[in-house]
């Protein structure tokens, strides 16, 4: 059974940075696109970044600059450097892969930007 499993969101004051992780279990790891997905309240979940197979990244309008996702295929893990936050980036933030045609959801970790 594929897992994903977020971790690294926290409070942090505007103009911080924060790292966010993504362990995946049970999957040939290196084959899949990643993904990282936000949701503020009140708001749709949007796609804030991605990264292929090969390595490929693709940013947000929002995020471009200022965020950065990496992986590391030996550890199963894909992550979100996320530099000169602002308020508006507070939102839950949630890793996304579809694997075998199933679509695989974490369990979000919170990001507060807030002074």
């Amino acid at each position: 059974q594929v897992q994903l499993v977020e971790s690294g969101g926290d409070l942090v004051q505007p103009g911080g940075s924060l790292r966010l992780s993504c362990v995946a279990s049970m999957i040939t790891f290196s084959t899949y696109a990643m993904y990282w997905y936000r949701q503020a309240p009140g708001k749709q979940r949007e796609l804030v970044a991605w990264i292929t197979s090969g390595g490929g990244t693709n940013y947000a309008d929002s995020v471009k600059g200022r965020f950065t996702i990496f992986r590391d295929t030996d550890e199963k893990t894909v992550y979100l450097q996320m530099n000169s936050l602002k308020p508006e980036d507070t939102a839950v933030y949630y890793c996304y892969a579809i694997i075998n045609d199933f679509h695989h959801w974490g369990q979000g970790t919170q990001v507060t930007v807030s002074s």
